[in-house]
């Protein structure tokens, strides 16, 4: 399957669900969910709570990603203008030299039991470490399925934390959870585990709960840009010069957390919508990786350097708690198709994507910013949205949006006057 789809961008919407249908062989069921209303509001009510209806989001697909050897068209469910062209064209850079290497670490996920009031807490966490056998085999017997898939909690870890409520003895459980989250397995463990905290330390448990710090669940990516990959026709500028803007403000994200923090939110950008667009847990991800972000210091997820041979060397490392299995991804028929198309076969690949999502995202975000600046791409898209509010026919909106742009007055009282001036 070729992920780069020329033009795809200028086809209407059928003709663009044909073409992605085509080349990633979508059965008919996904491709009716593409087209909606697949999902309504009685379907939403098993899902949530005080359910009254269902809102959409524009259900897209980035272009030009070639992974760990296998291109991949990707799902993206976004409200915000340019994320998708973005994600795209980040990817389309790294494609001549291969585009994106990944690894992970496996997924391991934590659970953390709370003991208070416990009279010796270094005693205890010994205690603790010299039964973790024990314990372990507790916490197996809460999910045979799991065992049976080769995972299951692998290790104890005690610690003491001096708190301003005083000492206090925290179990991590580490759990390979396989392809799924793993939210409801290590959750389950630790409540389970509890009484024998409990008895153990002779303190009283008060929380048993994951962490979305899933520093032992990393993904890693990699690319290569050319140089030339960057040049645009926009600004007058070689394409070494914009590699060293992008490390050079790479560099000011790292020195500087008011720049990291939006730094690795133009990340988030493009993973959140993936997420989205397989209704999975897009608020675990956020947390996770801003709370690994800021280990020691606030600092950017990416990083950026020129290697030997003057190309932009670009990484991303940064922990995600994402699934194949389980979940409420199997209650939507949308983001069923939408992890069809990914056709990812284990939870470690499916963060592979994420992370080179996130690292062409911040890519491609990075070069605008160095480049013509983030406002063009916005105003373009920003004008169009414009257009169609002010009632411009489908044929009309590309022409009345490069008018307002070109004359710099992007307002729906010339949008409306364009309408009747190219409708003479």
């Amino acid at each position: 399957m070729n992920s780069r789809i020329p033009g795809l961008y200028k086809q209407d919407v059928d003709e663009r669900l044909s073409s992605v249908a085509e080349r990633a062989g979508l059965s008919d069921d996904a491709v009716r969910a593409f087209r909606g209303d697949a999902f309504d509001a009685t379907d939403a009510d098993m899902v949530s709570e005080n359910v009254v209806g269902t809102i959409e989001f524009p259900l897209s697909i980035a272009t030009n990603f070639r992974i760990d050897g296998e291109d991949v068209l990707v799902p993206m469910a976004v409200e915000e203008t340019s994320v998708v062209a973005a994600a795209s064209n980040g990817a389309k850079w790294a494609r001549p030299t291969g585009g994106f290497l990944t690894s992970t670490s496996g997924p391991i996920m934590i659970a953390q039991i709370q003991a208070v009031d416990v009279a010796d807490p270094h005693a205890a966490a010994l205690r603790i470490q010299r039964l973790e056998g024990e314990l372990i085999e507790l916490a197996n017997e809460q999910d045979p399925i799991l065992i049976e898939h080769g995972g299951g909690c692998e290790e104890i870890r005690p610690r003491v934390l001096d708190t301003t409520r005083g000492e206090m003895v925290v179990t991590h459980l580490l759990v390979d959870v396989r392809d799924a989250m793993g939210g409801n397995a290590v959750n389950t463990m630790a409540e389970a585990l509890a009484p024998e905290i409990e008895s153990i330390t002779g303190g009283e448990v008060h929380l048993r709960i994951l962490s979305n710090l899933a520093d032992q669940r990393l993904a890693r990516a990699s690319c290569t840009v050319p140089p030339e990959e960057l040049e645009t026709d926009e600004v007058d500028l070689a394409g070494t010069e914009i590699r060293d803007r992008i490390v050079d403000a790479w560099a000011f994200a790292e020195s500087d957390p008011y720049r990291a923090a939006t730094h690795n939110k133009g990340i988030m950008n493009g993973i959140d919508a993936v997420m989205t667009a397989t209704y999975n847990d897009w608020r675990a991800i956020e947390a996770g990786a801003h709370a690994y972000a800021a280990q020691g210091g606030y600092a950017p997820l990416t990083t950026y350097a020129v290697d030997d041979d003057g190309n932009l060397s670009c990484t991303i490392e940064l922990p995600i708690q994402a699934g194949t299995l389980g979940g409420a991804t199997q209650l939507q028929p949308v983001a069923q198709a939408a992890m069809e198309l990914l056709d990812v076969d284990s939870a470690d690949a499916f963060a592979g994507v994420l992370a080179s999502v996130g690292l062409a995202q911040n890519l491609a975000g990075l070069r605008a910013l160095v480049s013509e600046g983030i406002q063009a791409g916005h105003m373009n898209l920003h004008a169009k949205n414009i257009a169609v509010q002010a009632g411009a026919p489908p044929e009309l909106v590309d022409d009345i949006a490069a008018r307002m742009v070109s004359e710099d007055a992007i307002r729906q009282d010339r949008a409306e006057e364009l309408i009747v001036e190219l409708s003479e």
